[in-house]
């Protein structure tokens, strides 16, 4: 399945894509030479092949600071010489890096949009740096844009580009997705510069989020905090309809008739590529090597990004108690726990990964036996083939996010399992339980006994149950992939039939559907 590029922007424009990050990652290496790499995941994946197809644009920071931005840029310009597209670099300064995105973005929004507001430092200077470092992204797409350009913004980096660019006079129609949840509104009226945050958000076209849940959130929060806003609509896209003054050259004032569209799109992943890679012999043949050093025990698997919205410490903690309460899953389990190192040098996460660190080692020395060893952790990045193979050997995978705006793991690992053998367990608050919770085990992951018992019925599970469950799950992934993603937000910002990107009504929990009068 590929996105569909035939109608992607109105008007033939073309598609400019605007994230914190380029696809493709730089270093500088001795001798003042660089290595390139391309990006991973999906969302660079989907992109990609539109922007060549269209001609377009991928403006982002190239993750260096303080370089030459002419050196930097004629790299990146042999690096797209032939890929029927070209990239903006945005570039940084030391001070920039560590106030918008490692202060504003990380220590705010980030704790913030996920409900964990003690975590957040309201840092005043945050706030200065981030609207500087977002009208950096504005000018560079003033520069590269044309009108008939669609300017697709990703992410809560850069949630005041919109507002930016319109002062810049740029007339182009912006769009808008959030990667992340959106908060409710008592969590939401915490950030000192909540009006700020809103009234640029307005400034896009469409705003996509990924589900309803999140939706609401966001109207809420706008129909509580503004005046003059006015919802319609029900289902995948609300339209939201205010006034707005404009203001002429001869200083006169106007009010017009202002329209936006706020959507629910919930993000996929390459179904089939990352189905095809698992069936590989390669991937095979690394599956049965786990499956050979588990003499007969089931695999219990754990992939986190190391992230306190992630639940880890939860996790082990249910994990021991589920030991504790069924001593049948003696000798017969191990929970293989893969973190990915990230923001090792804040302290917050730090102190996280000594956590965890320390309750593997108490659960080991609680329950280690002869010939069995319960936790086996790990802490390093994983290729994908690596990664496979542990999805492939997996019989469960316990994904128990505390806050999750989707969560992509849940989806990999459905897609990895060929055989439709694996019981997935899933946290109710990631974003992905709305689509899976057909075929997922659902728990909160704050209920530690609720999620050992639903470890251990999945451990009890029998084969036909995990396949039918499973059958479920894989084909709810593949039916709403990443290029369906893609192909629904821009079909619905150029204002398509709806009908054509349907939002699979059965994956959509009762309790967030959502008419908006």
């Amino acid at each position: 399945m590929s996105a569909d590029t035939s109608s992607t922007t109105s008007g033939g424009g073309r598609l400019v894509v605007v994230s914190n990050r380029l696809p493709f990652i730089l270093k500088r290496l001795d001798h003042r030479q660089w290595n390139v790499e391309p990006g991973s995941g999906g969302l660079v994946n989907a992109l990609l092949p539109v922007l060549r197809n269209r001609g377009g644009i991928w403006v982002g920071w190239p993750g260096t600071v303080d370089e030459d931005i002419s050196e930097l840029e004629t790299t990146l310009a042999e690096l797209t010489r032939d890929a029927g597209y070209s990239l903006g670099p945005v570039m940084l300064t030391t001070d920039e890096r560590d106030k918008f995105y490692n202060g504003f973005s990380n220590e705010i929004i980030w704790p913030l949009f996920h409900d964990l507001q003690t975590n957040c430092n309201f840092d005043p200077a945050f706030w200065q740096v981030y609207q500087q470092v977002n009208l950096k992204f504005a000018r560079v797409l003033q520069k590269c844009s044309e009108p008939d350009d669609f300017i697709w913004v990703h992410d809560y980096h850069l949630m005041e580009v919109a507002r930016e660019l319109r002062r810049l006079g740029v007339c182009s129609r912006l769009g808008f997705f959030l990667h992340i949840p959106f908060p409710s509104l008592d969590i939401f009226l915490k950030l000192p510069w909540r009006f700020e945050v809103l009234r640029s958000l307005l400034e896009f076209d469409l705003l996509g989020f990924q589900t309803l849940h999140d939706r609401r959130n966001f109207v809420q929060c706008v129909r509580t905090l503004l005046k003059g806003i006015w919802v319609q609509g029900k289902g995948q896209v609300l339209t939201m309809r205010f006034e707005v003054p404009t203001v002429a050259a001869d200083q006169s004032v106007a009010v017009k008739d202002r329209e936006i569209r706020i959507g629910v799109f919930p993000i996929g992943i390459d179904y089939k590529t990352y189905a095809e890679r698992a069936a590989s012999d390669e991937v095979q043949q690394r599956a049965q090597y786990f499956y050979d050093n588990l003499r007969g025990r089931q695999l219990i698997l754990g992939v986190d990004r190391l992230d306190y919205t992630k639940g880890i410490p939860n996790r082990l903690a249910a994990f021991r108690h589920a030991l504790r309460r069924y001593p049948d899953m003696h000798h017969k389990v191990t929970l293989i726990q893969l973190v990915v190192p990230s923001r090792t040098d804040i302290l917050e996460y730090h102190n996280l990964r000594l956590e965890i660190e320390h309750l593997v080692s108490e659960i080991n020395g609680e329950f280690t036996e002869s010939g069995w060893v319960p936790i086996h952790y790990i802490f390093r990045n994983h290729e994908l083939p690596e990664l496979l193979a542990y999805y492939r050997a997996a019989d469960i995978a316990l994904v128990t996010p505390l806050k999750d705006g989707m969560n992509l793991v849940a989806k990999e690992y459905c897609a990895a399992k060929v055989k439709k053998d694996g019981v997935l367990i899933l946290s109710e608050f990631a974003g992905a339980a709305g689509q899976l919770q057909k075929g997922a085990l659902l728990v909160n992951p704050h209920d530690i006994e609720g999620v050992a018992d639903r470890i251990h019925e999945a451990f009890t599970m029998g084969p036909d149950e995990r396949r039918r469950r499973m059958k479920r799950l894989r084909r709810a992934i593949r039916d709403s992939d990443i290029f369906w993603w893609v192909d629904s937000y821009l079909g619905a910002a150029i204002e398509k039939e709806l009908s054509d990107f349907p939002i699979l009504e059965e994956y959509i929990p009762h309790t967030e559907r959502v008419l908006v009068d």
